[in-house]
C-alpha cells in the first residue's frame, strides 16, 4: 500500500471507461525517514527519472492538479516519490520506504476500510491507471526537422560520435550515422546540430520532395509570404541541405564537390544520391542537378578506403609560400602511382585519392560544370587532372628555388606562369623551361626603335618568349654534331625544315586567368551547380580587348584603334597592347614558335593550358580558340589547336597587396633570374633584357648561319631588317592574316598592332 500523510487523497484520471481510485492510508512517522532517504537517492542519480511502463508510473497534467481538493496540496508534492522507480530501475519495494498493497491486508494490515472507493471488479486486486491524453494547441502542425524525419522513415537510427576537434570554448563534434548500408556525417558546435546534419545528408540521399513547401517543412524552414512559384530555378534549391547553421568554412569537413575556395565543396555542398527509395516514399524526380555517382557524404579517401582497403599514402614535398602552402601525398593503386596536393595534408591525400578514383574506378567527384578540364583534341598522353597539378607544381617549386624559397624580395608577384616540357607519358619526367612573373606593360615613352625593350611584362607573355631562347639553343644542340642530334627536341621534317619529336609537349601554366576575355567574365571561382554561362550570346564575349600601358586591365578595342603611330605615341596616346586573352588565341593558330623561327621549323603549339586559380572552361576555352571556331583558308600545317585546358585541384590563394613594377625571368641553362622593369622594358641599370627582340634576333642569325639553305622552311638569301626578315616566313604571315579576318568576321574587332617603326632596326652598327 501507499503512504501519505493522514486525510490526505490522489485522484487519478483517465479517458477510458474505467479508472480506478483509492483511498490512502495514514503514514506512519518513521516512514517519513524512509521517503526521505529514497528521494535523497533518487535525487543524487540524476533527477527522478519516470518509469519506461506507463501502467505503472506516470506525470499528472496540470489540469489534474487544478481539479484536486485543497486537502490534496500535500499529497501533490509527494505523488512523484511513490511513483518514480528506483536508481536500479525497479519499482520501489519495501526496502525503499513505499509499501504497495495487493488488494486486501499484509503489510500492516488495512482492508477495505482504509480505501476511499473499492478496486473496480475484474481487476484482480490490482489498480487500472490510465494516462491522460495531452490536449493538442490549436494552429497547425508544428515542421519536423531532419532528425525527426528520418526517425520515422528509419527508426532505431543509432548515431555515433566519431570526433570532437576544437577548443574547449568552441567544440567541434562529428557525427555519423548509418542508412542503407551508406554512412554519413555531419559536424556541428554541439552534437544536436552535427546529427542534424547528418540525417540532413541521409534524407537528401533517398528522399525527394514533390515541391517546395514539402521540403522546406522537412528542414524546418517556412516559406516566405512572396515566395516566387514561376521561377525557372528548381522548387528545391540546394541551399536547403546547407545545414541549419552552416559553421564557418574553416571548420567545415572537406568532402568533395565544389570548388569554392577551397577548388571543393563543403560536406553541404552534396548532391542527390542515386540510393534505392523504398516503395512508400518514391516521389516524382525533380528537374536541376544530375546525380553525382560517389555515394553521399564520403570524402575520396573514404570512398578508395572501401574499394582498395589497406592503402598506404605517402608525404612527398611541402612547397609554396608562408601563406600560400602545398603538401603533396601520394598513393598507389592497382600499380599506379598517384599524387595529390593541397593546403594541408588532409587535402593533398583526398586529391591523390580523387586522381585515383578517376583513373582507376572511372568515378568522378567534383561535377561543377565550369571546372570540369576540357581535353585536347591533339595527342593526349597524360590524365588532365594529375597533368593538370604535377605542371603547378613544377613551376611553383622552380619558383621557390630560384627566390631562396620566396624570401628574395624580387619572389613577390601578383601572377606566376611558367612553361613545363613533357617526353613521354611519365609526368615524373617533366621539365620546367621557363618561369616568370609579371602584370604590366611599358611606357609608350620608354620605346624602343631598336629592339632594346620589352613592351609587354605580363607573366605568361614572359614565359613564352623565354620559351624561344630554349628552342634556339635546341636547334642549335641538333646542329652542333651528329651525336648533339640524339639530345636535342628537333628531328627533320619529311617536308622540310625541323619540328619536334613526337612525344615532346609543352604545357603553359598561369597562376590565374589570362587577362582579356578570359577574365572579364569570371572574376569569381565557379560554385557548385553554377551554370557555364548565364549569357553565353552577349555582344562583349568574345571582343579584342587592349592593356593599358603601365596599368593593369582591359578595355574593348576601338574601331579606329588598329594602327597606333610612332610619333602619336611619342606625343602622349598612349600605347595599346593586345591583352594576353587574345595573344593566347593567336599562338593557337599561328604557334608560339614567331615568324622567325617559323623559317627552319613547323608550327609548334601548346599542348595544355592550366590556371592555378579563377578557371572557368567556358570562359577560357571561347577566349583563347572558340570565337574563331570558323577560321578557315589557313595554309598546310597551321589550324586551329585546341589544347587541354584545366585547372588545378589545390586552387591558388589570391595574392594580396599592390602588384609589384617589375617582371622576372628565367630559362632552363641560365644561372639566375632577370629583373626587368615594367615600365622601362629594361633592367634597373638600364640593360636590354635576354628577351628583348634585339636579343632574339641575334639568336635567330646565329641559327641562319648554321642551317644549310636546302633545311630551310623559307629561303632567305642575305637577312639585313627584323621587319623583313619576318615576312619572309609567308606561311606565318599568312595564317596570322586569317586570324584577324576571323575576328573582324566574327564581329569581335580589328587587332591592334605596334607602330612599324619598332620593327625598322638591323644589327650591323
Amino acid at each position: 500500500m501507499l503512504l501519505c500523510p493522514a486525510g490526505e487523497s490522489d485522484v487519478f484520471q483517465g479517458d477510458t471507461e474505467a479508472c480506478a481510485h483509492r483511498r490512502l492510508r495514514p503514514a506512519p512517522p518513521e516512514a517519513w525517514g524512509q521517503r526521505a532517504q529514497a528521494l535523497n537517492r533518487l535525487q543524487d542519480r540524476n533527477g527522478l527519472r519516470q518509469s519506461r511502463d506507463p501502467h505503472k508510473h506516470f506525470a499528472m497534467e496540470l489540469e489534474d492538479e487544478e481539479n484536486m481538493s485543497p486537502s490534496g496540496t500535500d499529497a501533490k508534492e509527494n505523488r512523484g516519490v511513490d511513483s518514480v522507480p528506483s536508481g536500479d530501475g525497479r519499482t520501489p519495494g519495501p526496502a525503499d520506504g513505499c509499501l504497495l498493497s495487493n488488494g486486501g491486508g499484509g503489510g500492516g494490515g488495512g482492508g477495505g476500510a482504509g480505501r476511499k472507493r473499492p478496486l473496480d471488479e475484474g481487476s484482480n486486486g490490482h489498480a487500472k491507471f490510465c494516462l491522460k491524453k495531452r490536449r493538442r494547441a490549436p494552429g497547425p502542425a508544428l515542421p519536423k526537422n531532419a532528425l525527426m524525419q528520418l526517425n520515422e522513415i528509419k527508426p532505431g537510427l543509432q548515431y555515433t560520435l566519431l570526433s570532437q576537434t576544437g577548443p574547449v570554448h568552441a567544440p567541434l563534434f562529428l557525427m555519423s550515422v548509418e542508412v542503407n548500408g551508406q554512412v554519413f556525417e555531419g559536424s556541428g558546435p554541439t552534437k544536436k546540430k552535427a546529427k542534424l546534419q547528418a540525417a540532413e545528408k541521409a534524407l537528401r540521399s533517398f528522399v525527394q520532395f514533390p515541391n517546395a513547401s514539402e521540403a522546406h517543412l522537412a528542414m524546418g524552414r517556412g516559406l516566405s509570404a512572396n515566395a516566387d512559384f514561376t521561377s525557372d530555378q528548381a522548387d528545391f534549391p540546394d541551399a536547403l541541405f546547407n545545414g541549419f547553421e552552416t559553421p564557418d568554412r574553416s571548420e567545415v569537413p572537406f568532402y568533395m564537390g565544389s570548388n569554392g575556395d577551397d577548388s571543393f565543396g563543403s560536406s553541404g555542398d552534396l548532391s542527390l544520391s542515386v540510393s534505392p527509395v523504398p516503395a512508400g516514399l518514391a516521389q516524382p524526380a525533380l528537374p536541376g542537378p544530375p546525380p553525382f555517382p560517389p555515394p553521399s557524404g564520403k570524402n575520396p579517401v573514404m570512398i578508395l578506403n572501401e574499394l582498395r582497403p589497406g592503402l598506404k599514402y605517402d608525404f612527398l614535398s611541402e612547397s609554396g609560400e608562408s601563406h600560400a602552402k602545398s603538401f603533396a601525398m601520394s598513393v598507389v593503386v592497382d600499380g599506379q602511382f598517384f599524387e595529390g596536393s593541397g593546403r594541408n595534408k588532409k587535402l593533398a591525400k583526398a586529391r591523390a585519392a580523387q586522381s585515383a578514383l578517376a583513373a582507376v574506378f572511372n568515378l568522378r567527384l567534383d561535377q561543377t560544370p565550369s571546372r570540369q578540364p576540357i581535353p585536347s583534341e591533339g595527342l593526349q598522353l597524360h590524365s588532365p587532372q594529375v597533368l593538370a597539378d604535377a605542371v603547378a607544381r613544377l613551376v611553383l617549386d622552380k619558383f621557390a628555388d630560384l627566390t631562396d624559397n620566396f624570401s628574395s624580395p624580387h619572389a613577390r608577384r601578383k601572377v606566376l606562369a611558367g612553361i613545363v616540357m613533357t617526353t613521354g607519358t611519365d609526368v615524373k619526367d617533366a621539365k620546367v623551361i621557363s618561369v616568370s612573373t609579371g602584370t604590366k606593360c611599358i611606357n609608350g615613352e620608354y620605346m624602343s626603335d631598336r629592339g632594346l625593350a620589352l613592351n609587354d611584362c605580363h607573366a605568361e607573355i614572359i614565359a613564352r618568349r623565354s620559351l624561344l631562347r630554349f628552342l634556339y639553343a635546341q636547334l642549335e644542340l641538333y646542329l652542333n654534331s651528329k651525336d648533339d642530334q640524339k639530345k636535342s627536341i628537333f628531328q627533320k621534317s619529311p617536308r622540310g625544315g625541323f619540328k619536334l619529336r613526337e612525344s615532346v609537349q609543352f604545357h603553359l601554366y598561369i597562376s590565374t586567368s589570362p587577362c582579356g576575355d578570359a577574365r572579364i567574365f569570371s572574376p569569381h571561382e565557379p560554385g557548385l551547380e553554377e551554370p557555364a554561362d548565364r549569357h553565353p550570346n552577349r555582344k562583349a564575349r568574345g571582343q579584342l580587348r587592349t592593356k593599358i600601358e603601365s596599368g593593369e586591365g582591359t578595355i574593348p578595342v576601338r574601331s579606329n584603334a588598329s594602327i597606333q603611330t610612332w610619333d602619336g605615341v611619342l606625343q602622349g596616346e598612349r600605347l595599346l597592347t593586345m591583352s594576353c586573352s587574345d595573344k593566347m588565341a593567336r599562338w593557337n593558330v599561328v604557334g608560339v614558335q614567331g615568324s622567325l623561327l617559323s623559317i627552319f621549323v613547323e608550327p609548334v603549339y601548346l599542348s595544355s593550358i592550366v590556371l592555378g586559380s579563377l578557371y572557368h572552361g567556358d570562359h577560357l576555352s571561347r577566349a583563347v580558340y572558340q570565337r574563331i571556331a570558323s577560321i578557315g583558308d589557313l595554309p598546310p600545317l597551321y589550324g586551329l589547336n585546341k589544347p587541354l585546358l584545366s585547372g588545378i585541384s589545390n586552387t591558388e590563394a589570391r595574392q594580396p597587396g599592390k602588384a609589384p613594377n617589375f617582371s622576372v625571368n628565367w630559362t632552363v641553362g641560365d644561372s639566375a633570374i632577370e629583373v626587368i622593369n615594367a615600365t622601362t622594358g629594361k633592367d634597373e641599370l638600364g640593360r636590354a633584357s635576354r628577351l628583348c627582340k634585339h636579343a632574339l634576333y641575334c639568336r635567330w642569325m646565329r641559327v641562319h648561319g648554321k642551317v644549310p639553305s636546302s633545311l630551310m622552311r623559307s629561303k632567305i638569301a642575305k637577312p639585313s631588317m627584323y621587319h623583313e626578315s619576318k615576312l619572309v616566313a609567308r606561311e606565318y604571315q599568312a595564317a596570322k592574316g586569317c586570324l584577324f579576318r576571323a575576328f573582324l568576321k566574327a564581329g569581335l574587332g580589328a587587332w591592334v598592332e605596334k607602330p612599324t617603326e619598332q620593327d625598322q632596326f638591323s644589327l650591323t652598327p
